[in-house]
C-alpha cells in the first residue's frame, strides 16, 4: 500500500526585520498579532545577498520569532549569507516557533496567533505590543502539502495548535473528511472556524484546570468514532500528551507510524519569572529540559541512562509501572541491583518519588520516552550500535585509522550488512533526503540529463523527486544487495505511480564496480562518506562511465573548522572511529576529487541541508547546460 505522504518543498532561510501593523484579541486567550513590512517582499540583505520573497504556503509552516534577552535592548541575530544564516554560538540568538496563521501575498501581511500564559518572553512580547514595534524573523525553512492518499484525517490539538488547525480547515481540498478535537483553557475561547463538509469539529474546555495537566485529547480520540478507510493523523501540542496520543494510534488503532504527523510544540514546566517583572522568564534560573538531558550525558549518567533506556524503564513508567518490584519483574532484573539504578536515577532529577516506593517520570526524564532517544541511547539500537565506536577513539587517535573492530569484534562494514541494521539505517538516511530531494531534483545540473545513475541510501526519494520534475528522465539505483531489496520496496511505497516507477531500475552492484553508462552519476552520502583512498577508487570508476560532457554529481557534508559546533566535532570524531576518515574539510574533499583527476566545475546550495558539487575531468573544459 503507498504511505500517506506530504509533498515537502525547502525554502532558503531570510532575515527579515517586519513591524507591528495592528494587534487583535481573537479570543479571551489569543491574540493575533499582524506584520507587514519591505522585507516580507523580495530584497536585498544589508551584507549584500538577494533575498526572496517571504512565502507560506502550508498549513503548519512555522517562523522563528527573535527576541531580546531579558534586560538586554537588541536581540542577538544570525548574519544572512548566500546560503542561509549563520549563528552565533555565544550568546545564540533567543527565538521562538510560531505558526503563520495567515500570509496575503497581495496585502504583504502576516499573522502569527499567541497563546495567552502567564510567563515567556513571546507572549508578553505579544501582548505588549502595539503598531510601529518591530522585530526579527526568519523561515519557514520547509513547507509540507496537504496530506494524500489518506481516505481521512484525523486531527487533535491544544491552544497552541489551533492556529494551525484552523488555517487547515480554511486550506483544506473540498471533499476531504476530517474528525478535529481541540483542547481550549474553556468554552469562551472558542474560535469561529471553517467547517467543510465532511468535517466534524470538537471542543474540549479544560474548565480552569492548568494547560498539560487533563486527558481531554487523549481521551477523546480513545472515544472516536473510527472512519473507514485509511486515516492519516496530525497532533500537535504539549509534548507528553502528544506522545500518548501517538502511542494509541500506533499500538491501539494500528495506525502506521508513516501516516501519523505528531509535533511537541511544549512541555509543561514551572517557569522562574524575574524578580522585576512577572510576565518574563529569568534566563539565570531557567534552563531549558533538552539542555538540562544533554548535559548529563558525561560519565555515570550517560551510561545509567543507557542501561536504563536498554530495559525499557522510561516506557514502563510512563505506562504505570512505577514500582522496584514491579519493574524488576518486567524488564528480568535484579530488584536490589535495579533499585541501585533507579535511586541514581532520582538523584539525577530523571526520576522523582510519586509515592513510597513509587517512581515518576521528571520533565527531564520524559526523554527516555522519545523515540529519537531510545534509538541514540538504547545499545541495541541503530544508532548505539554505531555508536559504539566512540569507545575507540584513543586508539583512533593514536593511529588515525579506525577502532570499530576493537571494541565491536567487527568492523563497521560488517554492521551494515545486518538485514535489520541496514533497513533501518536506510529509512534513516532516507528521511534526510527528504530535505535535499526536492532541490536536487530543481537543480540546473539535472537540465538535458537523460539517464541518471543514483550511489545513496535516500535514492528512492531522489528518483521520486527527479522524475517528477524530469518528465523524460531515467534512473538507475546502484545498491548492494542487502540495500536493493529495501530500495525496492520502498519505491513501490515512494513512488505508487506504475508509470513513473518504471522510469527507475534498482541494479545489485558496489561503487568499485564499472559504473552503468550515464549523462550523470550521483553520490549522495551526507552522513557515510567512503574513506579517502576508496572515494577515490569510486570515482574514477563512475567517471569511466559518464558520456561525454557528462558530469558526476557529489552531496557530502564537510566541516567548517571556522565555525566550530560540538555536535558536528562529536560526528567527527564518531566518523574518525568507524572508517578512519571522519568528516571531511573542505579542503581535504577538494583533495579527493583532484586525486581522482577531477576538478569541482559547480557549486550549489540544497536548501540550507546539503551542496551539490558538480565534478568533470580535471583536462574539460566548462560545459554549459
Amino acid at each position: 500500500m503507498p504511505k500517506t505522504s506530504r509533498q515537502l518543498t525547502v525554502h532558503p532561510l531570510t532575515l527579515r526585520e517586519v513591524e507591528v501593523v495592528r494587534t487583535t484579541d481573537v479570543s479571551p486567550g489569543m491574540r493575533r498579532v499582524t506584520l507587514g513590512g519591505v522585507e516580507l517582499g523580495a530584497f536585498t540583505s544589508a551584507n549584500g545577498h538577494p533575498q526572496p520573497p517571504f512565502t507560506s504556503p502550508a498549513f503548519d509552516d512555522d517562523i522563528r520569532l527573535l527576541f531580546p534577552y531579558p534586560g538586554a535592548s537588541e536581540a542577538v541575530l544570525p548574519v544572512q549569507n548566500g546560503a542561509g544564516l549563520t549563528f552565533p554560538r555565544e550568546p545564540r540568538p533567543l527565538a521562538k516557533v510560531y505558526t503563520v496563521r495567515r500570509w496575503d501575498a497581495e496585502s504583504g501581511e502576516l499573522d502569527v496567533d499567541f497563546v495567552r500564559h502567564g510567563v515567556g518572553v513571546a507572549t508578553t512580547w505579544a501582548y505588549r505590543a502595539e503598531p510601529g514595534d518591530r522585530i526579527h524573523l526568519f523561515g519557514p525553512g520547509v513547507s509540507r502539502s496537504m496530506p494524500t492518499g489518506a481516505d481521512w484525517l484525523l486531527v487533535a490539538g491544544d491552544d497552541t495548535a489551533l492556529p494551525a488547525i484552523a488555517r487547515m480547515l480554511e486550506e483544506l481540498p473540498g471533499g476531504q473528511r476530517a474528525q478535529v478535537f481541540i483542547e481550549i483553557a474553556e468554552d469562551a475561547h472558542r474560535q469561529e472556524l471553517s467547517r467543510p463538509d465532511g468535517v466534524e469539529i470538537t471542543w474540549l474546555p479544560r474548565g480552569g484546570a492548568e494547560p498539560g495537566t487533563t486527558n481531554l485529547l487523549l481521551d477523546a480520540v480513545k472515544n472516536a468514532e473510527w472512519w473507514e478507510g485509511r486515516p492519516f493523523a496530525w497532533v500537535a501540542g504539549e509534548q507528553a500528551a502528544v506522545r500518548d496520543i501517538r502511542r494509541h494510534l500506533v499500538e491501539d488503532r494500528d495506525v502506521p507510524k508513516v501516516d501519523i504527523e505528531f509535533t511537541g510544540y511544549w512541555r509543561r514546566a514551572e517557569v522562574v519569572a524575574l524578580a522585576d517583572d512577572g510576565a518574563i522568564p529569568d534566563p539565570e534560573r531557567n534552563t531549558p529540559a533538552h539542555e538540562r538531558f544533554h548535559d548529563l550525558v558525561e560519565l555515570y549518567p550517560p551510561i545509567a541512562i543507557r542501561v536504563a533506556v536498554g530495559l525499557g524503564i522510561g516506557d514502563l513508567i510512563s505506562r504505570g509501572v512505577t514500582t522496584v518490584p514491579d519493574l524488576a519483574s518486567r524488564t528480568g532484573s535484579d530488584q536490589r541491583a535495579l533499585g541501585k539504578l533507579l535511586r541514581y536515577l532520582h538523584a539525577l532529577d530523571v526520576l522523582a518519588e510519586s509515592g513510597p516506593g513509587r517512581y515518576k517520570l521528571t520533565e527531564v526524564g520524559e526523554f527516555m520516552t522519545n523515540e529519537f532517544w531510545i534509538d541514540t541511547l538504547h545499545p541495541d539500537g541503530m544508532s548505539g550500535r554505531q555508536h559504539a565506536g566512540i569507545y575507540g577513539l584513543a586508539e583512533s587517535i593514536r593511529t588515525g585509522g579506525p577502532s570499530y573492530r576493537t571494541v565491536t569484534g567487527h568492523d563497521f562494514a560488517t554492521l551494515r550488512t545486518e538485514k535489520w541494521y541496514e533497513d533501518k539505517y536506510l529509512e534513516r538516511v532516507a528521511g534526510f533526503f527528504a530535505f535535499i530531494a526536492e532541490p536536487l531534483a530543481k537543480a540546473p545540473a539535472l537540465n538535458g540529463v537523460e539517464h541518471l545513475v543514483v550511489h545513496s541510501g535516500g535514492a528512492g526519494v531522489v528518483a521520486r523527486e527527479a522524475t517528477a520534475v524530469h518528465p523524460d528522465l531515467r534512473v538507475t539505483i546502484c545498491a548492494l544487495p542487502a540495500q536493493a531489496d529495501w530500495l525496492r520496496r520502498d519505491l513501490a511505497e515512494t513512488i505508487p505511480d506504475e508509470a513513473q516507477r518504471g522510469r527507475v531500475d534498482v541494479v545489485e552492484q558496489s561503487v568499485f564496480e564499472p559504473s552503468p553508462e550515464a549523462d550523470a552519476v550521483l553520490f549522495a552520502s551526507p552522513r557515510a562518506p567512503l574513506p579517502d583512498s576508496d572515494a577515490v577508487d569510486a570515482l574514477r570508476r563512475a567517471m569511466d562511465g559518464v558520456r561525454p560532457n557528462g558530469r558526476i554529481l557529489l552531496v557530502e557534508n564537510t566541516f567548517d573548522p571556522d565555525e566550530l559546533d560540538e555536535h558536528d566535532c562529536e560526528a567527527d570524531l564518531l566518523a574518525l572511529t568507524r572508517d578512519g576518515t571522519g568528516v571531511r574539510t573542505v579542503a581535504e574533499l577538494d583533495s579527493v576529487i583532484e586525486l581522482a583527476g577531477l576538478r569541482v566545475d559547480r557549486t550549489s546550495p540544497l536548501g540550507r541541508a546539503a551542496t551539490l558539487r558538480e565534478l568533470v575531468p580535471a583536462e574539460a573544459t566548462t560545459a554549459t547546460r
